[in-house]
């Protein structure tokens, strides 16, 4: 009884590892997917209706994803922050506070960075261009997310049980 009892737990376990590795490949593409849009709520809150920075940031974190409203409402709180942070330290701040919690890639990471450098001091079509770039690098980003997703997600999901599988053989 304890043997079969041992063998489920060793199966779920390995089945529970393999579908923690393939639910980060899946929310890579939502995450990016999510910050495309927050970008492009943010440039139309720059370009067209010439929303202030801090306040801009606070209406895409209210409509944003609550995973991407971290990154926005961060900068936001920086921005405001007496400490008299320029833009560019409050994005970067908020990269850092939202990066370990979202499923991005360093190439990801670094797409976002380059737009840190544009807010806020550039004219508003200066600023509309770079937040359409990051769009598009973005864009570019997802289409490789999802390519590996529908590649990985399977693949670790079938190891996970697998290994867990070949461990309860090895064992007993």
């Amino acid at each position: 009884m304890l043997k079969i009892l041992g063998c489920a737990l060793i199966l779920l376990a390995g089945g529970g590892a393999g579908m923690t590795m393939a639910g980060h490949y899946a929310r890579r593409p939502r995450d990016l997917r999510s910050l495309q849009a927050a970008l492009k709520m943010l440039e139309t809150e720059i370009t067209y209706t010439a929303t202030p920075l801090p306040e801009a940031l606070g209406r895409v974190a209210e409509r944003a994803g609550p995973r991407v409203a971290l990154l926005f409402n961060r900068a936001r709180e920086e921005l405001l922050s007496p400490s008299g942070r320029t833009a560019r330290e409050a994005w970067e701040s908020a990269l850092k506070a939202f990066y370990p919690t979202s499923a991005l890639v360093p190439s990801d990471l670094a797409v976002l960075r380059q737009l840190g450098p544009a807010l806020g001091i550039s004219s508003v079509q200066d600023q509309s261009k770079h937040l359409h770039l990051a769009m598009e690098q973005l864009g570019v980003e997802m289409v490789r997310a999802e390519e590996e997703a529908s590649r990985y997600v399977r693949l670790w999901n079938y190891l996970g049980f697998l290994g867990g599988l070949a461990l309860v053989l090895m064992l007993y």
